[in-house]
C-alpha cells in the first residue's frame, strides 16, 4: 500500500512541508509505502476546459500534472497539503488540482484521501473547504482527524510547535492507515466495491443538452 503526498506549497519544506511530514512519518510507523510528490515553484496554468483530456486521461499542457497522474494510477491513497493565501490555496495548487482531477478523475475513484492546510493566523476552514471538493466529486473516502486538518505557524519549525495541529496530523496518518488496510482486508474477502451509476448530465437552460464548458 502507497499512499503519495502533494506538497503545493512554493516553499518545499515550508510550513505545508511540516504538517506532510508527520503524517508521513506516522504513515510509515503503520508500514505504508510513502512519497512526498512537490508541484515546484514554477507557473502552473490553470485548467481551459478544452477537453483535449478526455481520451488519454492525461492533460494536453503536460508538465507537473501528468508528472503526477502517471505516479497517481499506482497509488492507494493520498494527502494534498496547500499553504493559504487570501484565504484560499495558494493558486499553483488550485490551478494544479483543477487540471489533476479534469484529466485523471478515474485514478482517484474509491481512493482514501485527505486535505491539509497551513497558515499563519486565519483561512485554513476556507482553503480545506475547497481542497475536500475535489475528493467529494471524485468518490474519494474522506479521512479525518480529531480536528480540522489545519497546522499554525510562520515558518516549518514553528509550525512544528504546534501540538495539536501535530497531533491532527499523525491521527490523519493513522485514520488514513486504518481505511487502507480495512479496504485491502475487504478484497481479500471478496467484497467488491461498487460499480457507480451511470454518467448523468443535467442543466437548466435551454432543452437540457450538453454542450462544453
Amino acid at each position: 500500500m502507497k499512499v503519495i503526498l502533494v506538497n503545493g506549497s512554493p516553499h518545499e519544506h515550508g510550513t505545508t512541508w511540516a504538517g506532510l511530514d508527520e503524517i508521513e512519518k506516522t504513515l510509515q510507523a503503520e508500514g505504508i509505502e510513502t512519497e512526498v510528490f512537490w508541484i515546484g515553484n514554477k507557473a502552473v496554468g490553470g485548467c481551459v476546459g478544452c477537453g483535449g483530456c478526455e481520451a488519454t486521461g492525461r492533460c494536453v499542457f503536460g508538465g507537473v500534472v501528468n508528472e503526477f497522474l502517471d505516479k497517481a494510477e499506482g497509488a492507494d491513497g493520498f494527502v494534498f497539503g496547500a499553504p493559504v493565501h487570501y484565504a484560499g490555496p495558494n493558486g499553483n495548487m488550485k490551478s494544479f488540482m483543477d487540471r489533476v482531477f479534469y484529466a485523471g478523475s478515474s485514478s482517484f475513484r474509491l481512493k482514501p484521501g485527505a486535505c491539509v492546510a497551513a497558515c499563519r493566523r486565519a483561512g485554513v476552514v476556507t482553503t480545506m473547504d475547497d481542497l475536500n471538493k475535489y475528493l467529494t466529486i471524485s468518490e474519494m473516502p474522506v479521512v479525518s482527524s480529531t480536528y480540522w486538518n489545519m497546522v499554525f505557524g510562520f515558518t516549518a519549525e514553528e509550525a512544528k510547535q504546534d501540538a495539536e495541529g501535530m497531533r491532527t496530523m499523525r491521527n490523519i496518518g493513522h485514520n488514513m492507515a486504518y481505511l487502507l488496510k480495512c479496504m485491502e482486508a475487504a478484497e481479500k474477502a471478496g467484497v467488491e466495491r461498487p460499480a457507480g451509476e451511470p454518467a448523468a448530465w443535467t442543466h437548466f437552460i435551454g432543452n437540457g443538452t450538453v454542450s462544453k464548458r
